[in-house]
């Protein structure tokens, strides 16, 4: 095995554990946004909405939602004829299963997080001020999650896959279109919820500032380490 090809399994490995410590990163983020009940992360209101307006368990209508994204992807992706638009339709239909397990990945990450109104009642991470610290930092988390994830090019979450794949096809920056996703995605839940019952459901302010600021993280994120990722990962 010669230098070139020693380096370039070192990057895979690197690759690989960065992409894992992403999706680790990423949980954790959304599950303290979860916590901070503050309002439903903007990328899951829809299915947030769905689910109080038909029945269906939140589950299954995330589920839905993560499969019309995976669907937009393959179209954007076909139409685009990159180079490596295979490969690219391969992992968007890869991010189900793989979804699947960050999902039971993030169960045993809610099971250990609190709900801080109600466990912390009483102290200052109850209140309305300590909620607010914790969403800031979960919309840091789920920047910095989201954007390694992304920036290793492998398989990300559907609800992040939808943005690379509409920042590709525009040829935007990944933070302004995670920006853009997230701010559709409030406006579409505000809509619906409206006309269907009359009230807001799910929508808070930890919904409109992680629309907000999520993508500014990943834009930060990148604009700060994105180029030295590139050349220690080769995932340009």
């Amino acid at each position: 095995m010669d230098l070139r090809e020693v380096q370039r399994h070192k990057k895979a490995v690197i690759r690989g554990l960065l992409y894992l410590l992403g999706m680790a990163v990423l949980a954790l983020g959304l599950t303290l946004n979860t916590k901070a009940t503050l309002g439903v992360s903007a990328i899951i209101s829809i299915a947030y909405c769905a689910s109080e307006l038909s029945g269906v368990s939140i589950g299954d209508t995330t589920l839905l939602l993560y499969s019309a994204f995976i669907l937009v992807q393959v179209v954007l992706h076909v139409i685009r004829k990159a180079p490596d638009w295979k490969r690219a339709v391969l992992f968007d239909l890869l991010q189900l299963p793989v979804s699947l397990v960050f999902t039971r990945f993030m169960n045993l990450v809610s099971s250990a997080v609190p709900v801080f109104e109600l466990t912390c009642a009483g102290s200052f991470w109850g209140s309305l001020y300590g909620r607010l610290c914790i969403l800031l930092l979960a919309i840091v988390l789920t920047g910095i999650g989201a954007g390694l994830t992304l920036k290793m090019r492998l398989v990300p979450n559907p609800g992040d896959g939808i943005v690379q794949a509409i920042s590709d096809y525009c040829s935007l920056p990944v933070g302004r279109t995670k920006n853009y996703v997230d701010l559709c995605c409030t406006a579409v839940t505000a809509v619906v919820s409206l006309c269907f019952s009359g009230r807001l459901l799910g929508i808070g302010v930890g919904t409109v500032l992680a629309a907000l600021g999520t993508g500014r993280v990943i834009a930060l994120f990148n604009g700060m380490i994105g180029t030295r990722l590139d050349r220690v990962t080769g995932s340009v």
